[in-house]
């Protein structure tokens, strides 16, 4: 990271060591080993060195993140609370601390603690001040129209997902591209560059590549890195024709169509009735952009806010105007603007 430029990347994906501190083989009732992570590079002397690897990483990630950029790493009890307080003591601002609620953990073979079901991601930005992108209507959009929430119930890496190399696990720690996805698609857009520092077997390039970011991966471990490049290789890059899929612009950043632009444009004409989805209110369309209901004159957002006797309404979506029996939202007209803006 050292030798990156500064503010280069617009986002940071860690999955670093977690310092589990194993002590021996983990072994199930029948007495078969379980094949858990007892690699080299989670082995630590001490929490003092833990912690000094852990700012030393962090302070290179943020000198690469852009102003507005933001990271995200996880981790377990193990270490997320260590990582979670020098994030705090370098500057980061916290977002959300998300937790990925496994919907098929491994069990506790010993039964002497609960399953550990969960990992915890924190999300933070550089700064309190950052203008950093969060994609809410994609969230929303993906959660079935509902706000998505810091809890997420998603399945660990397993089948025909799981990378394995001579029947075994190609990595002990391989995240679901599912997480990877949902991490990326919540605060990137089409083009910027994801950087993972504890790379792997390259979950966070694949789903990248296939969502049109770019991503710098950083990996020690030779045979991950092999086993990363012929992975992401057999991922198929996202067209120029196809990157409109792909981009999920917050509604704040699209350009604002004032109603009255349907007017000019002969979309809607003055005299059309709309109505609302159930068709309990109804309103006339004025020639200057405005409505007016039985007792209310105003604009989309007023006059529906007053027909409700509500303290406020997105007009855009309450509206519909009736095409051939057919309710048609007034807000499909606005997308059609913003379309030929684009």
């Amino acid at each position: 990271m050292n030798g990156l430029p500064e503010a280069s990347v617009d986002m940071v994906f860690a999955d670093p060591p977690y310092n589990l501190q194993l002590d021996g083989d983990l072994l199930r009732p029948n007495n078969t080993v379980v094949d858990g992570v007892n690699n080299d590079w989670d082995q630590f002397d001490s929490f003092k060195v833990y912690d000094d690897y852990t700012r030393d990483w962090l302070k290179a990630a943020r000198r690469v993140l852009k102003a507005n950029g933001t990271l995200w790493v996880i981790g377990s009890y193990h270490n997320i609370f260590r990582v979670g307080s020098q994030l705090q003591d370098m500057g980061f601002w916290m977002l959300n601390d998300v937790v990925w609620r496994k919907t098929n953990p491994m069990p506790n073979f010993r039964g002497r603690r609960f399953t550990n079901a969960h990992e915890t991601l924190i999300w933070c930005a550089k700064n309190k001040d950052s203008k950093y992108l969060f994609n809410y209507e994609a969230m929303k959009n993906l959660n079935d129209d509902l706000q998505m929430r810091s809890d997420w119930e998603l399945p660990i890496c397993t089948g025909h997902e799981r990378l394995k190399k001579n029947g075994q696990k190609a990595h002990p720690t391989q995240k679901p591209e599912s997480l990877l996805y949902r991490v990326i698609l919540s605060s990137t857009e089409v083009g910027d560059v994801v950087l993972d520092p504890f790379f792997g077997t390259g979950t966070t390039g694949a789903v990248a590549k296939k969502l049109g970011r770019k991503f710098i991966g950083l990996e020690r471990e030779s045979e991950y890195v092999k086993i990363a490049k012929e992975r992401i290789k057999m991922v198929r890059e996202v067209s120029d024709e196809e990157k409109t899929l792909y981009s999920t612009p917050p509604k704040r950043s699209l350009p604002r169509i004032p109603f009255g632009r349907l007017i000019e444009r002969g979309m809607l004409k003055p005299g059309t009735i709309l109505c609302d989805h159930r068709r309990r209110h109804t309103a006339r369309v004025r020639a200057d952009g405005s409505l007016a209901s039985a007792d209310f004159r105003g604009s989309i957002h007023q006059v529906g806010a007053h027909v409700q006797k509500a303290p406020a309404c997105n007009g855009w979506q309450f509206w519909n105007v009736d095409t051939g029996g057919q309710l048609v939202s007034i807000d499909t007209f606005r997308q059609k603007l913003r379309a030929e803006l684009h």
